[in-house]
């Protein structure tokens, strides 16, 4: 198993790409701090993890609150003695909305989270593992990440933000032993799509090459991967996967 003995991070962990990350993790061998600001969620998922035979402990922490981050790796460390790898998966969206016509506190609360949560894990993470000796960490941006979508103005601008972060960390980090990638999903059926009334979820399905969002294990397995030993030589890349919805 690609995990068997090491310890990871899942944030947004209690849902979606989270949740299935968090999940094959464990599958592999790996003790996982499940994170969430929904502590039920993070119960939820860690529960199930333990009820399957892995290793997984719920937790709440902001990825907005640098204080929190810290205690986070921290907690990981005290929990399961070790820290060798985190996924920075906590995000929000946004409201289909045109820049001119975007409210700052929509702006503010999405950047706190999506990128200046991204930012904070990252700088936690990563001096833990310059004093460990390494690790590896994969970062969630999105297909919004590398190109405009319409009306999603400040979530773009976010997800932009954590794609250069990824490229910095890469190769600020890489002869510290520390890899540093991120995945950018297209449409993936998480919760959130889920509760498009029918023809709206019908609709962006339709707009699919393949006529289908991905499945969040879809998601979680290109993440796996990127934290595995298997891609030792990749850092600083972004994965798109997308279903070939930006080559139309």
């Amino acid at each position: 198993m690609w995990f068997t003995d090491r310890v990871y991070i899942v944030t947004g962990a209690g849902s979606g790409i989270g949740e299935a990350a968090a999940k094959r993790i464990a599958a592999e061998g790996g003790a996982v701090v499940v994170v969430d600001v929904d502590g039920a969620s993070a119960n939820r998922v860690a529960s199930e993890i333990t009820a399957s035979g892995g290793k997984a402990q719920g937790a709440v922490f902001n990825v907005a609150d640098e204080q929190a981050v810290n205690d986070m790796v921290a907690f990981a460390v005290d929990t399961f003695g070790r820290l060798d790898g985190a996924v920075n998966n906590a995000g929000v969206g946004q409201p289909v909305q045109r820049l001119h016509e975007t409210d700052v506190a929509v702006w503010d609360r999405l950047h706190s989270v999506d990128l200046r949560g991204v930012f904070l894990c990252l700088k936690a993470e990563i001096k833990h593992m310059l004093a460990s000796g390494g690790g590896v960490i994969v970062n969630t941006s999105s297909m919004a990440g590398l190109g405009p979508v319409p009306g999603q103005g400040t979530y773009v601008a976010a997800k932009h933000g954590v794609t250069g972060l990824t490229k910095q960390a890469g190769i600020e980090y890489i002869k510290d032993n520390i890899r540093v990638n991120a995945v950018a999903p297209g449409l993936v059926a998480t919760p959130q799509f889920l509760a498009f009334p029918v023809e709206d979820r019908a609709m962006y399905e339709a707009a699919q090459p393949g006529g289908r969002a991905a499945r969040p294990d879809e998601i979680a397995n290109a993440i796996a991967w990127l934290l595995s030993d298997e891609s030792s030589y990749v850092t600083g890349t972004t994965l798109l996967i997308d279903g070939a919805a930006t080559l139309k």
